[in-house]
């Protein structure tokens, strides 16, 4: 129940004055009379000081007290808001997106979320009674925020601790969910989505229950950061090494955008670079900004931020790592019974974004002085647990070696034929190459042999989800190999693929919504993870992968962990969605069905039905009852039956 118009209760305030008119005391006229002792209650009235008498309840009094409250509320027109929202199980379903942090309309208060969360509000309310709900978050995933329930109160707090992720939304798996839950109760089952009709994924919603949508919200202007890569590069100029960072600005607003474009540390407040850039309607503007980083950047968290920000923050910052520097570290082991190999050793020298250092296979399995994302080459020996980052192994022994069985050695192989489309084979070619013996690799499948001969595979991929990994069954030195220019290609092809995996990880830059994946030492067993929000939490590490499921927060987040190769790493993650920024137009919601209904939540919210016209009926009754009861002409007393003797009794 609802006051459409509230400020008609101002009529209760006439209560006072009748109340006061029905305590002052009746000023009476003076009159000459033989005697007082019949008018003694009216000579105490006039002797009195107070203007006022003792309130007596009166039924007059109370039948216009009446009449006044009925008008009042009735001029506060109250109405119950909302259709009855008819079902004996209904899913409510709540669209939690990144879309819903924009605004509700250009220059409100409030955001899509919170008119969300009112509208369910009162379709709570409007529950017929017996009827339950449950209550589904519609992010990435969707998530069952309070089962089938009676209680409105319980229902309305899991309503009111449902906050938006910085992820793109899914309707179709939050329906899903509904269905199925719904599907095996008996009774009326309905399912209602709130959205903000900005969707991710355009499928058409379609399902076997009666559903109906309600949109909230209204068209905003938005400018985004939709894109974000930092790289290292070198300074043309200076000579200098340089951190280049590329983003993509986007205007989804209907005029053009004056925007300041930043890029800071975190926790620094000085600008490293900034760019003033004029982005038109409709727009995608590529923005450079650069900086020459200092031995203690390397690794740090980075802000790029756009300004002014405007109706949907969370695009408006994007968030990167500066790489851990232009020079790749290169680090060769081999067997105690032979030394590295001149041939590798030259072809990755060659390379002047490479340090390349040599040790021994003890170093390295102490790892000592092996950087968590050096690239490892290992020769004659296949040693568990290799500390580093991608891994090259070089004429293994016979003998199981990392999931690849090494067998017997094939005299004079002919290679004939290898996979042109992994990378590392890219742009380059095998013919003319002669091998005077090599092991036989017996990799997991087929699909992990790189270089095949008429005997068998002589070289295999051996990477695991931590670390990208290549097995040689061969001595280079027994090949005319180096001879070639295909060999300084191979051996580049690999240092490309590790700087690329340095830069951003086994997985590539995080993105919000989807699990992150961090390549971290093989040693580690248990990280410290903070998120973006503050809070921290202990999370296992496998076989040097960790996995943290459903990032929802857009920022940074802080990985520690001890051990042999005890460190630290900040690992970005950004919503980078067109379809969630561009909060302008709405995207169709298109029915599969004719049991799909897309209406307004204002206009649903509207159909009430107004208890006016009772109100004044009930107020006309009360005066009438007044009336009647003022001018009614009393009924004189009965007199009692005068008692008639008894007659004597005779004899």
């Amino acid at each position: 129940m609802d006051l459409l118009a509230p400020r008609g209760l101002w009529m209760l305030g006439l209560l006072a004055p009748l109340v006061v008119l029905y305590i002052l005391k009746i000023r009476r006229q003076r009159r000459k009379i033989a005697s007082t002792w019949l008018w003694s209650v009216a000579q105490r009235d006039l002797m009195a000081r107070s203007p006022f008498k003792k309130l007596v309840a009166q039924i007059p009094l109370l039948l216009q007290a009446v009449v006044l409250a009925a008008l009042a509320v009735a001029l506060a027109r109250p109405a119950t808001r909302g259709r009855e929202l008819v079902g004996d199980h209904v899913a409510l379903i709540i669209d939690t997106s990144a879309s819903m942090t924009a605004l509700s309309a250009p220059g409100a208060e409030t955001t899509r979320l919170d008119l969300a969360k009112r509208a369910a509000s009162e379709l709570l309310q409007s529950l017929t009674p017996g009827s339950d709900a449950m209550i589904i978050e519609a992010a990435h995933e969707a998530k069952l925020a309070s089962a089938l329930d009676r209680d409105r109160r319980r229902l309305a707090a899991a309503v009111e601790r449902i906050g938006a992720a910085d992820v793109e939304g899914d309707l179709a798996a939050a329906v899903a969910l509904a269905v199925d839950r719904l599907k095996q109760l008996g009774g009326s089952r309905r399912i209602v989505v709130v959205t903000d009709g900005y969707l991710a994924r355009s499928e058409p919603l379609s399902a076997s229950l009666p559903l109906e949508v309600l949109t909230v919200g209204a068209p905003v202007d938005n400018a985004a950061i939709v894109r974000v890569d930092v790289r290292s590069g070198s300074d043309a100029v200076a000579k200098r090494e340089q951190v280049q960072a590329f983003l993509v600005v986007a205007n989804f607003g209907k005029g053009p955008r004056d925007l300041f474009v930043t890029m800071r540390q975190e926790g620094a407040s000085d600008v490293l670079a900034s760019r003033r850039v004029l982005v038109q309607p409709g727009e995608k503007l590529p923005v450079v900004l650069t900086f020459h980083p200092s031995p203690g950047d390397y690794r740090k968290g980075l802000l790029l931020d756009i300004a002014p920000h405007d109706a949907m923050p969370v695009d408006d910052t994007a968030y990167a790592r500066v790489p851990a520097g232009e020079k790749l570290p290169v680090f060769m082991a081999a067997a105690a019974n032979r030394t590295a190999s001149p041939w590798l050793e030259r072809a990755l020298v060659s390379d002047p974004m490479a340090e390349v250092r040599a040790g021994s296979l003890a170093a390295l399995t102490a790892a000592q002085g092996v950087a968590i994302d050096a690239f490892v080459v290992v020769e004659g020996v296949c040693p568990d647990n290799v500390p580093g980052g991608d891994l090259l192994v070089v004429d293994p022994p016979p003998g199981r070696c990392l999931g690849t069985l090494v067998g017997r050695t094939l005299e004079q192989p002919v290679i004939t034929s290898w996979e042109t489309a992994d990378p590392r084979l890219r742009f380059l070619t095998l013919d003319g190459v002669h091998v005077a013996k090599a092991h036989a690799l017996e990799p997991e499948g087929p699909t992990q042999q790189l270089i095949r001969t008429q005997e068998g595979a002589i070289a295999t991929d051996i990477s695991t989800p931590t670390r990208a990994g290549t097995m040689i069954g061969f001595d280079v030195g027994e090949t005319d190999w180096p001879l070639k220019a295909s060999f300084v290609l191979f051996v580049r092809n690999l240092l490309e693929q590790a700087r690329a995996h340095r830069a951003h990880g086994m997985s590539g830059p995080g993105r919000s919504g989807e699990p992150l994946r961090v390549s971290l030492p093989i040693t580690a067993s248990e990280v410290e993870v903070e998120t973006p929000d503050g809070s921290k939490s202990k999370v296992p590490v496998r076989n040097g992968l960790l996995v943290l499921p459903e990032v929802e927060r857009a920022g940074l987040y802080h990985l520690a962990w001890q051990g042999p190769q005890a460190g630290s790493m900040v690992v970005p993650a950004n919503l980078g969605s067109e379809a969630e920024s561009n909060v302008g137009e709405p995207t169709p919601i298109t029915k599969a069905d004719s049991t799909v209904t897309v209406t307004e939540a204002d206009t649903r919210a509207q159909a009430h039905v107004e208890w006016t016209w009772v109100l004044a009926l009930l107020a006309l009754a009360f005066v009438l009852g007044d009336v009647w009861y003022l001018t009614r002409t009393p009924r004189a007393p009965a007199l009692a039956a005068v008692a008639q003797p008894r007659p004597p009794e005779r004899a």
